[in-house]
């Protein structure tokens, strides 16, 4: 049985929720729901699980705040012995424009201090990962306040096609792989 660990990036509380630095959670929120599935605290994180395809989906919502997130998910991976090819780290980024998805098989931290973390943690850049796009609309010097202020307007009604998109494309990850993946989403 092939098992994936997909982990959404994001810090916990109530105040968090509906920030655009929190959009890993919003997805696996959404994929949880569609699946039917809840999660449930565990050790660095709330985790959820389901099957699609003879694979297994492991969902982690890490606990360990945004800038620690590499201790939860070591801890999982190692834990469930899940290789590093079978992980995706979704995270928002604000070079993309929003709503737009970019799936890739490497790369670096572009900034962002969750992918940083990760990266120090595992010894490497060589791990799969969704980001997803949150546009750059703010003025020099606002960019905290802009990744972690909530949606506007046109953004909410957007975002439930782009939520649904992002499943597909968790899915497709566990089941088509990443270079097929990439094909269908990359730019969609």
């Amino acid at each position: 049985m092939k098992k994936f660990l997909i982990v959404g990036l994001g810090n916990i509380g109530e105040k968090y929720d509906e920030t655009r630095h929190n959009i890993g959670f919003k997805i696996l929120d959404k994929l949880a729901l569609n699946e039917s599935i809840n999660f449930e605290s565990e050790k660095l994180g709330a985790i959820a699980k389901f099957r699609f395809k003879g694979r297994t989906f492991i969902l982690l919502k890490p606990s360990t705040y945004m800038n620690l997130s590499g201790k939860a998910v070591k801890y999982w991976l190692t834990k469930e012995k899940i290789p590093l090819e079978n992980l995706l780290v979704i995270c928002d980024d604000l070079n993309l424009t929003f709503g737009a998805i970019r799936l890739k098989g490497k790369g670096s931290d572009g900034g962002h201090n969750g992918l940083k973390d990760i990266q120090n943690t595992l010894q490497t850049q060589q791990y799969p990962r969704f980001r997803f796009g949150v546009g750059a609309e703010f003025s020099k010097g606002r960019q905290i306040d802009y990744v972690m202020g909530n949606w506007n307007e046109n953004e909410v009604k957007e975002l439930s096609e782009r939520l649904e998109k992002s499943c597909e494309l968790i899915k497709s990850f566990g089941t088509a792989g990443l270079n097929n993946t990439m094909n269908t989403f990359n730019g969609k």
